[in-house]
């Protein structure tokens, strides 16, 4: 009797774990993602410059610390301290980054290096604690009986963050553009949950250290691209949701100042508009995970990414300042605008979940954590840095440009959009070449 109590305690501070730390992390990148652009805008300079500077260098920093840590946990045979002491140190750079607003005006090139500096610091310890701790530590926890529902769990973390950290976030910002209480407050939970990790969090019985030569030889042989090459199918889905995030990544991180600078709304209203499109478009996974086990993916992918398409060229042809009201957040005016972020939201959260699926299944069974670190170079380096370094000209080209006190400032409009569909359009050539393959295997799997 009192073993199976034990049992059911030890599973229940699990899953307390799983979505503590799952959930704190992914409002955590929410933060940086959503609100470290409109911050640059509200408190630095509105320069798009700047923060493609900013999503490219932290993007770089991300991907080596994932792989840097995660070969270092490996080799030590742990988790635990990388998680506890990652997320302690990311919620201490979350709230030093707020610092930068206090830095003078005029010194706008030291404010523009100590931003892009902070964001990497931070994106480094937040890979350490998330992607190179948590994630792993997950992994290690699942087994036959646990293993769909942890993995259901991870799949909609990024979903159920992105929508109460764009919700949350601009509650907390509110109408006077204190920036700096919302990274207190997040700052603080992080630590929080970190410092609760150190205490409860424990390694899986299973995992033992894995030293294979020196530090170096190791971490290196993460790059062995032999095996990788070698499946061809899982080659043609990760450079479609490469080009797809691209277009995203032109639009995505603008799209913050779009609605506050060139539409007029504040930061609160801002969440309310785009926290309700992501909750609406998040009911669209239900039919999507249907076909999905009607081995309909590619098809699924296919409409997600016309869906998108839509959506942008929706917002880029109807949504203009004279279209919208920017004093009422659900006014009938701003329909239009709630309409195309539902669309693109629906490209977004289906793509991004079902993309993740189909990439999984074609993971070998004895390279999953290499081909995990691979992922995240699809996923994440290349769509950062190429979106960002499109977005800045574009908004320099075809952006509003106004006088302000630290010189010429760039507000993105539409066309941000427009690019975005663009390049997303691509995604479906690679799209085609997948859906051979997949259809391909799935008639020779059924007649087996």
């Amino acid at each position: 009797m009192s073993d199976s109590i034990k049992k059911v305690r030890t599973g229940f501070k699990t899953w307390v774990l799983i979505w503590g730390l799952g959930i704190a992390g992914q409002l955590c990148w929410n933060i940086e993602n959503q609100w470290f652009n409109t911050f640059i805008y509200a408190k630095i300079a509105k320069d798009p410059a700047i923060i493609s500077w900013m999503v490219g260098v932290s993007a770089t920093a991300t991907t080596f610390a994932t792989f840097f840590f995660g070969t270092l946990a490996d080799r030590m045979g742990t988790r635990k301290p990388f998680v506890s002491w990652g997320y302690i140190m990311w919620g201490i750079c979350t709230i030093a980054f707020g610092l930068t607003e206090f830095i003078p005006k005029e010194q706008l090139i030291i404010a523009a290096i100590m931003v892009v500096v902070a964001d990497a610091v931070m994106s480094f310890f937040g890979s350490m604690g998330n992607d190179a701790g948590f994630n792993a530590w997950t992994n290690d926890m699942m087994h036959d009986g646990n293993r769909g529902q942890i993995g259901a769990a991870l799949a909609t973390q990024p979903v159920i963050g992105t929508i109460v950290g764009t919700l949350l976030g601009g509650a907390i910002i509110g109408t006077e553009e204190n920036y700096m209480r919302l990274f207190l407050i997040m700052g603080g939970l992080i630590i929080v949950v970190g410092v609760i990790a150190l205490f409860t969090m424990k390694d899986s019985p299973s995992l033992k250290p894995n030293v294979e030569g020196g530090f170096w030889h190791q971490f290196v042989s993460v790059f062995n691209f032999k095996k990788f090459f070698s499946q061809k199918e899982l080659i043609a889905v990760n450079i479609c949701v490469a080009v797809f995030f691209i277009g995203f990544n032109v639009y995505f991180a603008h799209m913050g100042n779009y609605m506050l600078h060139y539409l007029g709304f504040n930061e609160g209203d801002m969440g309310l508009l785009q926290g309700v499109g992501l909750i609406f478009a998040m009911l669209m996974v239900i039919p999507a995970v249907v076909l999905i086990n009607k081995h309909k993916t590619p098809l699924v992918c296919l409409i997600a990414i016309a869906l998108s398409m839509v959506g942008l060229l929706w917002i880029f042809f109807v949504v203009k300042p004279e279209n919208v009201d920017p004093t009422k957040a659900f006014a009938p005016e701003n329909f239009a605008l709630i309409l195309g972020v539902f669309l693109v939201g629906v490209g977004y959260v289906v793509i991004l979940q079902t993309t993740t699926v189909w990439a999984k299944a074609l993971y070998p069974a004895d390279s999953k954590g290499q081909f995990e670190g691979v992922r995240i170079l699809f996923f994440v380096l290349i769509p950062m840095i190429f979106g960002s370094l499109i977005a800045t000209p574009v908004i320099k080209l075809s952006g509003l440009q106004i006088e302000g006190e630290v010189g010429t400032e760039y507000i993105p409009n539409g066309y941000i959009f427009l690019v975005g569909a663009i390049i997303s359009a691509f995604s479906v050539i690679p799209l085609l070449f997948a859906r051979k393959m997949y259809i391909k295997r799935i008639n020779q799997s059924q007649e087996q």
